[in-house]
This record gives structure tokens, C-alpha cells and sequence, in this order.
């Protein structure tokens, strides 16, 4: 019995774990502050994981962007959305399968995301 192929919208699941890693492996290298990924599998239907990240700067809120978009692309072959890089006080990376949020400290703890996104028995995933 051969086992059905998955649907072309529906997304291998290493795929999306790789995604993931690689998108925590490059934000922590390009040193990161205070990363959570937020698991949204079955609870949301935009993405099964949401990864909030502050940087110093505006730059290097950018500079992560940047990298994160072109590894994104380097390693999948796809191109990542990417809005607000000018101001870089928060960028919304969006890789499909995961949702990145990059932050200026002060602009994070005012959306506070962490909080909308909580869900009672699933808290965030910190990450160091």
C-alpha cells in the first residue's frame, strides 16, 4: 500500500521544523535578545509557529532581517515577506510556515505580543 502524498498546500512537517530551526539558529547567531517561539499548530491557521525577538538597534533589528530573509531563501529556495525594514523598529518576517516579529525593546513591550498570543495551557518557548 503506498501512502498518500501530501496535498500541495499542505507542508511537509520537517520542512516546517527546519524552517523553524533555521530561523532560531540565525537569530540567535546574529545574537538575538529574548527569543520565544510561540507554537500556533492547531490553534492558528496562519503559521504553526510565531518567533517574537528583540535586537539593540534599529540596525540591528534590520541586519537580522536581512539575514534572516536571505537564509531563508538560501536554504528553501523561497522568498520571505518582509514588512516595516525602513523604520526596523519592528520587522514582520513572514516565511509561510513561521512568523517572525523583530523588535527595539521599548516598541516589543508596548505591543507586548507575547501576551496577546499567550494561550493558557501553551505558554512560549523560550529560547536562549
Amino acid at each position: 500500500m503506498v501512502a498518500p502524498s501530501p496535498s500541495p498546500h499542505t507542508p511537509e512537517p520537517d520542512t516546517v521544523e527546519a524552517l523553524h530551526r533555521l530561523v532560531l539558529t540565525s537569530l540567535d547567531d546574529d545574537q538575538a535578545l529574548d527569543t520565544i517561539s510561540i507554537p500556533l499548530e492547531g490553534k492558528s491557521s496562519i503559521a504553526d509557529h510565531m518567533v517574537i525577538a528583540s535586537g539593540r538597534s534599529t540596525r540591528q533589528v534590520a541586519s537580522m532581517a536581512q539575514k534572516l530573509s536571505e537564509r531563508i531563501k538560501a536554504e528553501f529556495g523561497r522568498t520571505a515577506r518582509v514588512e516595516g525594514l525602513p523604520a526596523a523598529d519592528w520587522v514582520l518576517i513572514d516565511a509561510g510556515d513561521v512568523i517572525v516579529h523583530l523588535f527595539r525593546p521599548e516598541v516589543r513591550s508596548f505591543y507586548n505580543l507575547e501576551r496577546m498570543w499567550a494561550f493558557g495551557d501553551a505558554p512560549p518557548v523560550a529560547n536562549a
